[in-house]
């Protein structure tokens, strides 16, 4: 791993080590200000949302003045309101530091992604997104583990200040670590609409909605499900470990293999642990985590390598919007869903919401391998040549799981 994939794991660890630690105490927040699950969820979708409407923003913001800056100060400002958090007066307080702190955070994964296109080979981007996922397990789980494993005795006051100084120390190895681009962002007028106009990104914004709805149910409700002290139901967390484990091995199966095919697999995935929770929740939780991970390491690493180059910032920008945009709203719907049909209600509503992501996953992998083939051209203006404007790139083929061998004519046609 080189110093740039390393120093952006690091700024996604610190990033979700502090937009998360909430989720760890949910119920002794909902506890304090008698809330229930669903007003409780808002402790994270507040963040989250608030993340969501200002990615794109940033996103592009970041094809002007550059990552590294967007990234570094996102990070710094993030920790900084973390440390603030715990001494908010009421839930309304709160709920507006955590706006805030979501704002502030945004920075870090809009420019991250495409940071990593800009500077690598798309050959190895899939494996650079698989790290810089498992960062953000990584960070996730630390953050929560943190304020869980502390809260019984330090109170959820004392342990959401503690994994503000950890966020702190994390954000300023990024500071210090994270280099210098090598290469500027090519900037057009064109870039939001390119974001736009692709069948397959729009479907992979969608997917990310899905998705994350998926996991953040799940893991919104999971303290109200298991019982026992605060510090034992944390242990689930450590689950995050399968994901970073999971989003490391996507990366390369994707580049390998391609990215449709993966995607479907690990959504398979997500959906086999959403039934196991059925049986036994931890057992469930673990699957439901690595099928996440590896599923937006995949989704993600299609948007990045599928998107012009002049339009990195916005799709990437546009992905993780509907990234966060599912983080909160589907959270908290998962989260009334669970308190209106209990545990079993809820598997299946998330069920249907998998089956959704696949259809769009196998409808973006038919339509690259259509256009592998030429099955789709672009139609040309009146008065030119009618060959097709644009073929796709070999990146494009491998992305749908399609063959990228040429035919020299001394075979059959396959």
């Amino acid at each position: 791993m080189n110093r740039l994939t390393a120093s952006i794991a690091a700024s996604g660890f610190a990033c979700f080590a502090l937009l998360y630690t909430p989720q760890a105490v949910m119920p002794q927040i909902a506890a304090e200000f008698g809330l229930g699950p669903g007003s409780a969820s808002l402790a994270l979708s507040a963040a989250t949302l608030a993340l969501a409407v200002v990615v794109v923003p940033i996103a592009m913001l970041s094809e002007r003045t550059g990552r590294r800056p967007v990234i570094v100060v996102s990070v710094l400002v993030a920790a900084l309101l973390g440390l603030v958090l715990p001494f908010a007066p009421n839930y309304e307080v709160f709920l507006v530091l955590r706006v805030l702190q979501g704002v502030a955070a945004a920075g870090v994964p809009a420019a991250s992604m495409a940071y990593l296109a800009d500077e690598l080979d798309k050959r190895k981007l899939g494996a650079a997104m698989g790290a810089m996922i498992a960062g953000n397990s990584l960070g996730g789980m630390s953050g929560r583990l943190v304020t869980g494993m502390t809260s019984d005795w330090l109170g959820w006051r004392g342990s959401v200040l503690l994994a503000g100084v950890f966020g702190l120390v994390a954000a300023l190895v990024v500071v210090f670590f994270l280099p210098r681009a090598q290469h500027r962002p090519k900037r057009a007028p064109s870039g939001m609409k390119a974001a736009l106009k692709d069948p397959v990104l729009l479907s992979m914004y969608v997917v990310a909605v899905l998705l994350v709805g998926t996991f953040i149910s799940f893991y919104n409700v999971a303290g109200f499900q298991l019982t026992g002290p605060a510090w034992l139901e944390t242990l689930v967390f450590l689950f995050y470990g399968f994901g970073s484990t999971a989003a490391a091995f996507a990366g390369r199966l994707a580049d390998r293999f391609g990215r449709g095919r993966v995607l479907l697999l690990c959504i398979g995935v997500l959906a086999l642990g959403a039934l196991a929770s059925l049986v036994w929740v931890p057992l469930g939780l673990a699957i439901v985590t690595a099928g996440f991970f590896a599923s937006h390491t995949t989704a993600s690493g299609w948007v990045a390598a599928r998107a012009p180059s002049h339009a990195r910032g916005q799709a990437s920008g546009l992905y993780l919007a509907g990234f966060y945009l599912g983080s909160s709203i589907g959270g908290t719907s998962g989260a009334t869903a669970y308190e209106e049909w209990g545990w079993s209600g809820l598997v299946l509503v998330l069920l249907g919401w998998l089956a959704l992501a696949a259809m769009l996953g196998q409808n973006s992998r038919a339509r690259v391998a259509r256009e592998s083939t030429g099955a789709i051209v672009v139609l040309p203006r009146r008065g030119r040549s009618s060959s097709p404007s644009t073929m796709p790139t070999e990146t494009e083929r491998v992305s749908a799981g399609t063959s990228t061998t040429i035919a020299n004519g001394s075979g059959p046609p396959s």
